[in-house]
């Protein structure tokens, strides 16, 4: 079964397509490739929410869908709860 999608082989993130528990190695797959990617979640992930599949450092560009989605506020480790309390936008 599958936990989470990657769009992109670009992609620096996934979709959690359901709730990730914190120490479950989670199974996803590169919707562009149909590669499998295996990545033990740090924290929970709830549903549709995005799990890191690198390190990032404070400044870096997080990619989904195959586009630039925001910068690091906060260092994230791969396998780590990406949202709004470690990634924003750079619109503003």
């Amino acid at each position: 079964m599958i936990q989470f999608l990657v769009h992109e082989k670009t992609d620096t993130v996934g979709v959690a397509t359901e709730d990730i528990k914190a120490g479950q190695v989670a199974k996803g797959l590169f919707m562009d490739t149909q590669d499998p990617i295996e990545m033990k979640a740090l924290k929970d992930i709830p549903l549709g929410h995005k799990i890191a599949l690198t390190d990032f450092a404070v400044g870096d560009t997080v990619i989904k869908y195959g586009h630039d989605i925001g910068k690091v506020v906060a260092a994230i480790k791969a396998g780590d709860h990406v949202h709004i309390h470690n990634l924003k936008t750079k619109r503003w």
